[in-house]
C-alpha cells in the first residue's frame, strides 16, 4: 500500500514506509502495536489537540458544533457518532464548512467509511458517549426531583378540585375521577396526546419540498395518475372531485394555494387545511375521490384509513375511487450477497465486533431495490377494492404458495411490493387483476415490483433467519399477517409463518417505522 495524503491535513501524511509498519491490508492500524501519543485533528480546521474532548470543545466554541447536544437530540449511539464525524469531515473537505446536521443527512452506512486516514477521533468517541451519559444522568436526577415536587403539588390540587366538584355534583351521582365509560381520565388524555403528537410529526414530514419533489419525479407514479385523468376526461367533466377540492393537513397546503393562484385555477380549485376526518368540505358529496395514499409495502403510514373514511362520508352512490384497486405481492429471495452486506456485515466492521446491531437489523423490513432475480414466480396474496374495503380489513392474514426454481438453494428472505389499478368503473371485479392483463384490457396500472421500472416505494425485504433447509425446487407455503405496529399507529408490523416442502413451519416478524 502506498502512502496516501490526508484529505483534511496533508502535512500529516508521510512518504516513509516506517510509518506504515503497523497498517494492515485494509489500511487500519494495528491497535495492538506500540502505544503512541494520539493527536486529534479538528473537524473544521487543521488545529490539533491532545484529547478528543478538547478538540470537540474547540469545535463547539469556534464553529458552534456541539457534539454533545447533537448526540442527545438525535439519540446517537457509537455508530451514529462515527457517521456524524465522517460526514462532517467529508463536507468540510469539499468546502462546506456549515454542513446540514440533520440526522437524515448522515444515516447512510457509507459514512461508516473513515473520511480521514487513521482518524484517532473515531477510536475515542466512547468518551463523548460517557460524558453524555453522565450529563443525562444528572439531568434525569434533576428532573426526577422536579417531578416529585410537581406531583406533590398536583396531588394537593387534585384533592382540592375533587372536594369542590364532589360537593357540586354529588347529587347528580357523577364520579369526577372517571370518564363516562369508567376509564381513568388521565389515561385517555395521555393516549390521545400520544396519537396527536404522532399525527403532528407525520403531517410535519410532508411540509418540506424534498418529499414532494421525490414523489413528483417518480415518473411511474405521476404518469399513471396523469394518464388516467387525461385519457378519461369524460369521467371528470362537470364532476366534483375530492383532492381537487384539495385537503391536506401539513403546511404544504399554503404553498398549494399559491400554486393554484399562480396558475389562475383558484376559481376551480379550493384548498382546505386539516385532517379529512375533521374538516368540513364546501360540498355534501363528491363524484370522484383521487388520492395517492400508498406507503412502503402499500400500508405503511396508514393513509388508506383516512381515504376510506372520506369515501364513506363524502362519495356519492356509484362514485369512483382513483385508484380503484391495489394488490400486494410476495416473492422469494435467494441472495446471500445482499444478506451478507446488510446483516452479516455487522459481524466484522473494519475489525470491530458490532454483532449487537444484528438483532435490531433482522427485525426491520428493509426498503430497498431488489436487483436480483427472485426464486420462483411471485404471487398476489391480497387485493383491495377501494370502493368496498373497510378500515378493519386493513389488518389481515392471507395464505401464499410459491413453487421455487430448481437452481435456488437457500431462502434468504421474502420480498414484498404492490401493484395499483385505475379502473373506469366501481363495478370492476378485483379477482385476477394483474398489471399485464389489466393494461391489455385498457386499465391504467403500474407495479412497484423488482421486474419493473423502479419507483420511490422500492420493495420491502424481510430477511429470514439462516436455515439448513434447502429449497431444491420445493414449494414454499405460508401465511402473511399485516397489522398496525403497536409502538406507532402509522407503522406496520409483518408476520410470516412458512414451510419449505414438508419441513416444520418457521415463524418470524418484522416492522417498518
Amino acid at each position: 500500500m502506498s502512502p496516501q495524503q490526508d484529505p483534511i491535513n496533508p502535512e500529516l501524511a508521510s512518504s516513509s514506509d516506517e510509518d506504515f509498519d503497523d497498517v494492515d491490508a485494509n489500511g487500519w492500524e494495528d491497535i495492538d502495536g506500540d502505544a503512541v501519543p494520539e493527536t486529534f485533528v479538528s473537524l473544521f480546521d487543521n488545529e490539533t489537540f491532545d484529547t478528543v474532548v478538547a478538540m470537540f470543545e474547540h469545535c463547539k466554541v469556534k464553529y458552534e458544533f456541539d457534539i454533545w447536544k447533537l448526540q442527545r437530540e438525535n439519540d446517537l449511539d457509537f455508530m451514529g457518532l462515527v457517521k456524524l464525524v465522517n460526514y462532517v469531515r467529508r463536507s468540510v473537505s469539499q468546502g462546506n464548512t456549515v454542513p446540514d446536521l440533520s440526522k437524515s443527512r448522515y444515516e447512510d452506512d457509507y459514512y461508516l467509511l473513515p473520511a480521514m486516514e487513521s482518524d484517532a477521533v473515531l477510536y475515542n468517541l466512547e468518551d463523548i458517549l460517557a460524558q453524555s451519559r453522565t450529563t443525562a444522568t444528572s439531568k434525569v436526577e434533576e428532573l426526577q426531583e422536579q417531578m416529585t415536587a410537581l406531583q406533590a403539588r398536583f396531588d394537593a390540587y387534585r384533592e382540592d378540585v375533587s372536594k369542590y366538584l364532589g360537593d357540586k355534583f354529588e347529587k347528580l351521582g357523577i364520579d369526577v375521577h372517571e370518564s363516562s365509560n369508567g376509564e381513568p381520565v388521565d389515561l385517555k388524555s395521555n393516549m390521545k396526546s400520544r396519537v396527536d403528537q404522532q399525527d403532528a410529526d407525520y403531517f410535519q414530514s410532508y411540509s418540506g419540498n424534498a418529499i414532494h419533489e421525490t414523489m413528483l419525479k417518480d415518473r411511474i407514479r405521476t404518469d399513471a395518475y396523469r394518464d388516467f385523468i387525461y385519457d378519461n376526461k369524460d369521467l371528470f367533466r362537470d364532476k366534483v372531485v375530492l383532492d381537487v377540492i384539495a385537503v391536506d393537513n401539513s403546511h404544504i397546503i399554503d404553498t398549494a394555494r399559491d400554486i393554484v393562484k399562480a396558475n389562475q385555477l383558484d376559481h376551480k380549485i379550493q384548498c382546505v387545511r386539516g385532517k379529512i376526518e375533521e374538516v368540513q368540505l364546501p360540498v355534501a358529496q363528491v363524484d370522484i375521490i383521487v388520492s395517492e395514499w400508498m406507503g412502503y409495502v402499500l400500508l405503511y403510514e396508514s393513509m388508506l384509513d383516512s381515504v376510506i373514511r372520506a369515501r364513506d362520508k363524502y362519495l356519492a352512490p356509484g362514485g369512483l375511487m382513483v385508484p380503484s384497486h391495489a394488490s400486494l405481492k410476495i416473492g422469494l429471495l435467494a441472495d446471500s450477497d445482499l444478506r451478507e452486506s446488510h446483516i452479516d456485515f455487522w459481524n466484522d466492521v473494519y475489525g470491530f465486533n458490532m454483532r449487537s446491531m444484528i438483532d435490531r437489523t433482522k427485525e426491520e423490513c428493509l426498503i430497498r431495490l431488489v436487483d436480483h432475480d427472485l426464486c420462483g414466480k411471485a404471487e398476489t396474496f391480497k387485493v383491495f377494492d377501494l370502493h368496498k374495503v373497510s378500515v378493519q380489513e386493513l389488518s389481515f392474514d392471507s395464505d401464499f404458495s410459491i413453487q421455487t426454481d430448481a437452481m435456488c438453494k437457500n431462502l434468504d428472505g421474502f420480498v414484498l411490493w404492490f401493484d395499483i389499478f385505475f379502473a373506469r368503473s366501481p363495478s370492476t371485479e378485483k379477482e385476477n387483476l394483474e398489471v399485464e392483463t389489466a393494461k391489455s384490457r385498457g386499465i391504467t396500472s403500474f407495479s412497484t415490483g423488482p421486474d419493473n421500472e423502479s419507483t420511490h416505494w422500492q420493495q420491502g425485504i424481510c430477511f429470514t433467519e439462516p436455515s439448513n433447509i434447502a429449497l431444491n425446487g420445493q414449494p414454499v407455503q405460508g401465511n402473511v399477517t399485516f397489522a398496525k405496529w403497536a409502538k406507532d399507529a402509522r407503522g406496520l408490523n409483518i408476520k410470516m409463518q412458512w414451510a419449505v416442502g414438508n419441513s416444520q413451519p418457521l415463524t418470524q416478524s418484522w416492522h417498518i417505522d
